[in-house]
């Protein structure tokens, strides 16, 4: 296999009395989606939080392409070349699909004395992105509110992918949580030719087997801790569900 892209080592995370991460360790490599499963309360969202860089662990550390992600900083995180996309997907109703894409990142250029938007430029390279990634949505004028559930993921999908410097690591937090079949489909195919095209994207889902389909690893969580890293073909839905419910003393169970 090849260097991981993204290494994530010893990482805790404590609120208080409360142990959220415990010695977490994971990696992930190039071309490879990653799977993260476990009951609420697992860990899971903490965990990622730590790794696009909007919470700090305790200890343990973080090596991007084998480089130390110091600060810990979202900021960071993202010229290191993580990207985070949440389960609220952060778009704007009332802004088209260019200005969600390039929201925060818009493209200036000048006329004399003045700062100006770079428009047209913006709009070519979010159809570039967007064709690449086999989606039409035929207006990019149109505005977010208009689109549906599927159509607004790939939106946020194409934003990660215009970041100055194009991500290696992908994070989706529930990317299928609110769609139908069809469109959950369609969006587990682009993740598919996001893995082809060589980036690392990890996908925290409640959709055990849409997930065993979809993901080479799995990575499954209980109580703050990781009960399970390897791959998906050694686990089934009845295992991973003993796996979320009874943490390690499903392994001892099979142990025995």
């Amino acid at each position: 296999m090849s260097e991981p892209v993204l290494e994530v080592v010893g990482v805790s995370k404590s609120y208080g009395r409360v142990r959220a991460v415990s010695d977490v360790s994971f990696e992930v490599q190039p071309g490879e989606i990653l799977g993260v499963v476990g009951d609420n309360g697992a860990g899971k969202s903490t965990l990622m939080n730590m790794v696009s860089g909007a919470i700090a662990p305790d200890s343990g550390h973080l090596r991007v392409a084998g480089e130390r992600l110091a600060p810990h900083t979202i900021g960071r995180a993202r010229a290191a070349g993580i990207e985070m996309i949440y389960q609220d997907l952060g778009l704007s109703d009332n802004l088209s699909v260019v200005e969600n894409v390039f929201l925060g990142r818009e493209w200036t250029g000048t006329v004399p004395g003045l700062p100006v938007l770079r428009k047209k430029a913006m709009r070519a390279r979010t159809q570039t992105v967007l064709e690449s990634l086999g989606i039409d949505l035929h207006d990019m004028n149109v505005l977010v509110e208009g689109l549906s559930g599927g159509q607004r993921q790939m939106v946020a999908i194409a934003r990660a992918l215009v970041a100055a410097g194009e991500p290696r690591v992908m994070v989706m937090d529930e990317p299928t949580a609110a769609l139908g079949t069809t469109e959950s489909r369609a969006v587990n195919d682009l993740i598919v030719r996001l893995r082809d095209r060589g980036y690392a994207v990890v996908v925290i889902s409640h959709r055990i087997p849409e997930l065993l389909e979809l993901a080479d690893r799995l990575l499954v969580m209980k109580g703050g801790r990781r009960v399970h890293h390897g791959p998906t073909s050694e686990l089934d839905v009845e295992r991973c569900v003993q796996l979320i419910v009874q943490g390690s003393a499903a392994l001892e169970r099979n142990a025995a």
